[in-house]
């Protein structure tokens, strides 16, 4: 009876009309980007373009995808992100779990617990950071883009929390079973935590893919560059020595549609990956694993 009320029909008609212009202005940038990448150049400079290409050409695609600093931008950004994701997940698991004891469990919980969040409230700054990194001889390597920011305090205390709503029932019936610590976290927690790795794995995956202040302060080399970094030195900085224009493909292209199509290109990956893991938003999937 409540869902027919007149007041509820207003708020869900008012609800909806509200998400639906928040959902149009996330998607109509992104058409833009698409359309003018795919437009002819007369159009993208004289900013003719709407949400439709302007004379359909794929040339601005053709000119990325045969840049080799471009593509290889785009595998250093797939190891970063898989790599870095992989360990970023590996360690908050590692880490959450004896956190997320009892302090009768494990007696110096909040202890540990405290120095986990005092990171959060403190930290060094950007030049003690660069100095660490530098005398750890990270500078200009792959690494100096994962191991920096490998434990993500945040994503721990969630997972920690998320953890702390596992059912006691099922850890007491593992440890009955004679399981140890490692057999429960990885037979028993992370199973049923699925919904929590996925959260939190994309918010990884998205950290890392659009990171870009971290490879320009810690790599020299542009071709050494992760993707989000050299689309930073070409769409902001409007550095296009790297894309090696000849003078007929400057008659021909277009910095705009160059530019939207690496954009576009860029955003591709999180944009396929994300409805991969939206099935996993799932939350309560510990419900009804112990019956009383």
């Amino acid at each position: 009876m409540y869902h027919k009320t007149l007041p509820y029909r207003i708020f869900n008609i008012a609800n909806t009309i509200f998400l639906l212009l928040i959902a149009l202005c996330c998607i109509l940038p992104i058409f833009h980007i698409l359309a003018v990448s795919f437009s002819a150049k007369s159009a993208a400079d004289g900013n003719l373009v709407s949400f439709w290409p302007v004379g359909f050409t794929t040339i601005a695609y053709e000119k990325t995808l045969n840049n080799p600093i471009f593509l290889g931008s785009i595998w250093i950004a797939v190891k970063r992100t898989i790599l870095g994701t992989a360990l970023t997940l590996a360690l908050a698991c590692l880490a959450a779990y004896p956190l997320s004891k009892e302090v009768n469990a494990f007696k110096s919980r909040n202890i540990y617990a405290w120095i986990f969040v005092f990171t959060m409230i403190f930290n060094g700054g950007l030049v003690p950071f660069y100095v660490v990194v530098q005398k750890l001889q990270l500078m200009n390597t792959f690494w100096v883009l994962i191991i920096p920011g490998a434990v993500n305090v945040w994503l721990t205390i969630l997972l920690l929390n998320f953890f702390r709503g596992v059912p006691k029932e099922l850890e007491e019936a593992a440890l009955i079973d004679g399981a140890g610590h490692f057999r429960t976290l990885f037979s028993i927690y992370l199973p049923v935590s699925l919904p929590a790795l996925a959260t939190l794995g994309l918010f990884s995956i998205v950290f890392h893919w659009n990171s870009w202040f971290d490879g320009m302060l810690y790599i020299n080399d542009k071709t050494d560059y992760p993707l989000a970094t050299f689309l930073q030195t070409v769409i902001v900085q409007r550095d296009m020595s790297s894309m090696s224009f000849n003078p007929v493909e400057m008659a021909m292209l277009s910095q705009k549609t160059v530019r939207a199509s690496q954009i576009f290109l860029g955003a591709l990956p999180v944009m396929i990956i994300y409805p991969l893991l939206q099935r996993f938003f799932v939350k309560g999937l510990v419900l009804g694993s112990v019956k009383e």
